[in-house]
């Protein structure tokens, strides 16, 4: 790579890290459902202005959108709100990669290979470890170190909403390849703000509200800066300079960046919010990540071993 890719990969780390830390600070001043509508707002304008609808039939964006954005992120912010630390978030959402692997074999006959079996193995064990957060020795069966059961449970489901949005992904691409992901991501971006809107409108007590200027001025800039960064820093810039790399080098060049995430938003979750993590869960996340090292540099090792 070069020196200004791998400043890149580095940037998309970094962006894709403190995401979970921008999360809790929007989810101070709007509702799960809320956060959902001005989120998918700004990740899709202005930017649907300036590239072209991908050349695809339909419903890739529309499923795409559901479960990429109703879905993922609408279990994610309540997860958040209902008990979940932005540090274990960031380690528990790469378990993404092992769900896209069940489901790639359960729907696309994909056999996984064996540092995946293996991966999914050590995954498993480090997902044991968080259980026993709440029923091992000492355990109080209530949220422990700033995470509940439902909102560890919560974040599967916003990792397990990511996988099949992968498993989308993968048939758009084999329907209409060659098609621009970042004009895929922008016009996918429109199909959540509806669904979260009407369900903020159904369900949140305050939404009307929003119906008035007044409650929109009001708002800081952090609030305004949370939803700017999901919206277009972590969508916008982290996807585009994430596809941009994919599209120079080999994956298996490209994937090894992505277990700076975990690390990254472990430490941004420690030390801007003052987050704690139990040996429990610190167990589990050396399990989880150690799993990820194992899936993304094993065919690697294997392929040096066999040459």
């Amino acid at each position: 790579m070069s020196l200004r890719d791998l400043l890149a990969a580095l940037a998309v780390v970094v962006i894709w890290g403190v995401n979970f830390v921008a999360m809790k600070w929007g989810l101070q001043y709007f509702t799960p459902f809320q956060l959902g509508t001005v989120r998918f707002v700004f990740a899709a304008l202005p930017l649907v202005f300036f590239v072209r609808i991908p050349r695809m039939h339909w419903r890739w964006l529309l499923l795409f959108g559901l479960f990429q954005g109703v879905a993922q992120f609408g279990f994610g912010f309540f997860a958040f709100k209902l008990g979940m630390t932005a540090a274990l978030a960031s380690v528990l959402m790469q378990t993404q990669v092992f769900f896209t692997s069940i489901f790639a074999f359960a729907m696309l006959r994909e056999r996984p290979s064996r540092p995946l079996v293996v991966g999914m193995v050590l995954a498993a064990t480090g997902l044991g470890c968080f259980a026993m957060n709440f029923i091992g020795p000492g355990a109080t069966g209530t949220g422990v170190g700033g995470a509940t059961l439902v909102g560890i449970s919560l974040t599967l489901c916003a990792a397990a909403s990511w996988a099949v949005s992968n498993i989308v992904t993968r048939l758009a691409q084999e329907e209409s390849p060659g098609y621009d992901p970042l004009s895929f991501v922008a016009w996918s971006s429109l199909v959540p703000i509806l669904p979260f809107a009407a369900l903020s409108a159904l369900t949140d007590a305050d939404a009307g509200r929003w119906l008035h200027l007044d409650a929109w001025t009001a708002l800081p800039a952090v609030a305004w800066g949370s939803v700017a960064y999901l919206g277009w820093a972590a969508t916008v810039v982290g996807y585009g300079l994430w596809t941009s790399l994919l599209t120079r080098h080999p994956a298996n060049r490209v994937a090894p960046f992505s277990l700076g995430v975990p690390v990254v938003g472990l430490a941004a979750g420690l030390l801007v919010l003052d987050e704690v993590v139990t040996p429990w869960q610190w167990a589990g996340v050396a399990w989880v990540v150690l799993a990820l090292v194992c899936v993304v540099l094993g065919p690697r090792w294997a392929q040096a071993r066999r040459g």
